[in-house]
């Protein structure tokens, strides 16, 4: 059976209980908004108005900026709204607010976060988004009230996939690692804090509402946030 055709992993449940758990670290874009609006955003729309500006082709302008986000991938330059101004020749910041329509909280965020503040929970946001596109999505989501505190990996000097990250944020926040819960869409993020030693872990394993769920095999998965209320882990 070759790698393509292999089975998609069953979900790993989580199985912790809310009494080991002072703070919540949650990811942004995936975690508690619809990663749709980010992938059509740079995989769509920026190629088809970069095609428009430089007389190429969808396709063309498509293929040359995909190549040019991997150069970039899992550093804060990829997030980095002016440095792909520069980098296009387009006002990146506008652009997003041209679509800012698509920008969607997932089902259950708004109960979750409500569940937290009832417990007396500590929660952060925690993003790897320019602090711009963090004006415009929580703007636009009114999201911003439900958190402690939101941090930008900007401020810290570096992206969420490198464990450094998470100790510079652990001098910034002061939480006890080993009863935090951190709730992201990527597994590198989740690799480089559980290389750091974060306590508690979770994939999001349906960060676009256009794509199908799959479940990590390595972390606990949940689908959507009704999971971690409902079920009360191990009350």
């Amino acid at each position: 059976m070759t790698e393509n055709t292999l089975p998609a992993p069953p979900q790993i449940h989580p199985d912790f209980s809310w009494d080991e758990i002072d703070t919540i670290l949650l990811d942004m874009d995936g975690t508690l908004l619809d990663k749709y609006f980010d992938d059509h955003f740079w995989e769509e729309y920026v190629p088809k108005v970069f095609a428009r500006t430089h007389n190429l082709t969808p396709a063309e302008a498509r293929k040359q900026l995909l190549a040019r986000y991997k150069q970039v991938e899992s550093t804060l330059q990829w997030c980095d709204l002016d440095y792909w101004s520069d980098q296009l020749g387009l006002d990146i910041p506008e652009l997003k607010c041209k679509t800012d329509h698509l920008i969607q909280v997932h089902p259950y965020v708004i109960d979750f976060l409500e569940f937290l503040h009832e417990m007396g929970k500590e929660v952060h946001l925690v993003t790897n988004a320019h602090s711009k596109t963090l004006e415009i999505k929580m703007r636009k989501t009114r999201l911003g009230k439900w958190f402690d505190r939101i941090v930008c990996a900007e401020e810290l000097g570096e992206a969420k996939e490198q464990p450094i990250f998470w100790e510079r944020l652990e001098g910034l926040l002061g939480y006890d690692k080993k009863r935090t819960l951190l709730a992201d869409d990527t597994a590198k993020v989740l690799h480089s804090a559980r290389e750091y030693g974060m306590g508690h872990l979770l994939f999001v394993a349906r960060p676009s509402s256009r794509l199908p769920v799959h479940y990590s095999d390595q972390y606990p998965s949940i689908v959507t946030f009704d999971e971690l209320i409902t079920r009360r882990i191990n009350p």
